[in-house]
């Protein structure tokens, strides 16, 4: 029973972080395009396209501060995408046939309808190179729009919408590293992996300084870098060498540190004694490591970055990546072939994906969310399709052109707007009343 509060209470905090997350990502926004549009928008251009970076003698290594963000601090949010997945993969939501059937069936569904949708209206066209943008499913302003109904909402649902957000992540890193890679050098790539590989060695045979996984890990982002695969993926792979399973069974646990209490009983217990007595310091340090052991490395990781990812990248991003000029160029013709791709893949492809797809799954396969109904799965379709983020992030890999790309963003806030006041609206009225609740 207690277990289950407390795995309640962290679901619970999660969502409520994603709330305060999409609150900082709204104010992000808004703030880049006031300030975009204001007559300090030369000084957004200027200081997002500032160089910065390091020099070894006559050797120096520049990027701009938008792309320090882009390529250096996202690669972390990748990482942290990454830890979420391989955790669901291995121990979550995603861990069985069972489990994972339907979230997955339906964030496959969720990204080849808007996918297919756009690639329809973009045929032929300059836009066409952008069909991964409708594909995406941002995780936070998802579930911080859902923990809006509080308890009135399904736990089903909630960990629905969580495994198909998390699935849908999955398929958008597929997507970046197979269709977005122009370039690839295949002997950058081998080097990142012979890093990947030590770092698997270093965790398998307990090694506990944190600088030896630092280095590696930078190792990889630099030489996926230079591989011509987009940095960030860097980060996806390093979560994937991160255990997610404890160093330590809970038998073995138990046994070992009963036996190294047993080693710290003493006539004497104060704290005096403890620190002047040598043997009993260095068995209170093994109760130490072996509880660490007992912590799985990923989900440790998971949990202390998240607050970073959530409270600093994303909202670092948003603020250099949404400042969307809305000049002659962008809205002359609106909407445009690429902005109604979006826009429709987004608010129309997406529920249409995930309700057809689960729908198809739960006959064929018998699978059922139990005390969800189908107008329930609308309505966490119709948030799916708040794409922000990884949208965002794909229309700047798709496209070269800064028009294009700004159409692209307008398609992307209006779509993102749209998909969660639609699913606001809808599950007000399908989820069960607080009153009902009650009575």
């Amino acid at each position: 029973m207690v277990g289950h509060v407390s795995e309640k209470s962290m679901f619970q905090r999660f969502l409520h972080s994603q709330v305060f997350s999409s609150l900082l990502l709204i104010v992000a926004t808004v703030t880049a395009l006031i300030w975009a549009n204001s007559e300090w928008g030369q000084t957004y251009y200027d200081i997002s396209h500032t160089y910065v970076g390091v020099r070894f003698g006559d050797a120096e290594f520049e990027l701009s501060l938008s792309h320090w963000i882009k390529d250096g601090l996202m690669a972390i949010f990748f990482f942290v995408v990454g830890l979420e997945i391989k955790r669901e993969i291995v121990v979550g939501e995603l861990s069985t046939l069972d489990k994972a059937m339907l979230p997955v069936c339906a964030a496959v569904g969720g990204a080849v309808v808007p996918a297919a949708i756009y690639a329809f209206i973009n045929a032929g066209g300059e836009g066409a190179a952008g069909w991964g943008i409708p594909m995406a499913t941002d995780i936070a302003f998802a579930l911080g729009v859902l923990s809006l109904f509080g308890s009135r909402v399904p736990i089903g649902l909630k960990v629905f919408l969580t495994a198909l957000a998390i699935a849908d992540d999955l398929l958008a890193v597929v997507v970046i590293a197979v269709f977005y890679t122009p370039n690839l050098d295949t002997i950058m790539l081998l080097f990142a992996g012979v890093c990947l590989v030590l770092i698997m060695v270093a965790s398998n045979r307990g090694v506990r300084a944190v600088w030896v996984y630092v280095v590696l890990a930078v190792l990889v982002w630099a030489f996926v870098l230079a591989s011509g695969v987009h940095a960030t993926i860097a980060g996806v792979l390093v979560a994937m060498a991160i255990p997610v399973r404890p160093l330590i069974d809970p038998d073995e646990l138990i046994r070992v540190s009963s036996d190294l209490i047993e080693k710290m009983r003493s006539d004497d217990n104060s704290l005096d004694a403890l620190i002047h007595d040598p043997e009993r310091r260095q068995v209170l340090n093994k109760l130490y490591l072996t509880m660490e052991d007992a912590t799985p490395p990923g989900i440790a990781l998971e949990q202390a970055l998240h607050p970073v990812q959530s409270f600093i990248i994303l909202p670092l991003f948003a603020l250099f990546s949404a400042g969307v000029v809305f000049g002659p160029q962008t809205l002359t013709g609106f909407p445009t072939a690429i902005s109604l791709g979006v826009i429709i893949g987004l608010v129309l492809g997406k529920p249409v994906g995930v309700l057809l797809s689960s729908w198809l799954i739960m006959k064929l396969a018998k699978v059922e969310l139990q005390g969800v109904t189908l107008a329930q799965l609308v309505g966490a379709g119709c948030l799916a399709g708040i794409g922000f983020t990884m949208s965002i992030f794909i229309s700047e890999l798709a496209f070269t052109n800064a028009v294009l790309i700004d159409q692209a963003k307008v398609g992307i806030l209006l779509a993102s707007l749209a998909a969660g006041i639609l699913g606001a609206v809808v599950l007000s009225f399908t989820l069960p009343k607080a009153q009902d609740e009650k009575g």
